[in-house]
């Protein structure tokens, strides 16, 4: 699973996502996309399902970019304890995701098997999606 090499800070605020995303909404790498809807905190498990999702859809066929990283860590009390004493410990890591953030790219495959395994992929996810296409895209 994705996680950061080494961390600045152990535990961080968690924050609010509010707004758009400021970058990473257009088509970088690959033909097809996938973009997000909502705001959300998709974890590494997330994404991992998603990866191995598309992959086996696609077979070893074509090529796939993971556009977002989980590098903000989420911390979890133990069950049953009592308020107070601090901050729990380091538990997963997540990636922030504002509306209109690409979250994977694929390129070298046809638009309905990129359109497929960008469905299943989306199915792994707990935000709304949407399948772009790239502008200048003529087919393969």
């Amino acid at each position: 699973m994705l996680e950061p090499k080494r961390l600045k800070r152990r535990k961080v605020h968690r924050g609010r996502i509010k707004g758009n995303t400021g970058r990473g909404h257009q088509l970088a790498f690959g033909d097809f996309g996938l973009k997000a809807l909502e705001p959300k905190f998709i974890t590494a498990r997330q994404i991992e399902a998603c990866r191995i999702a598309i992959a086996r859809r696609l077979q070893r066929d074509g090529q796939t970019w993971i556009r977002i990283f989980p590098d903000k860590p989420i911390t979890k009390k133990a069950a049953e304890t009592r308020m107070g004493s601090g901050k729990g410990a380091l538990d997963h890591f997540v990636a922030v995701v504002h509306p209109g953030r690409i979250l994977f790219e694929i390129t070298g495959v046809s638009e309905a098997l990129a359109r497929d395994a960008m469905r299943l992929a989306s199915f792994k996810l707990p935000i709304k999606t949407k399948f772009v296409v790239r502008r200048n895209y003529d087919g393969p």
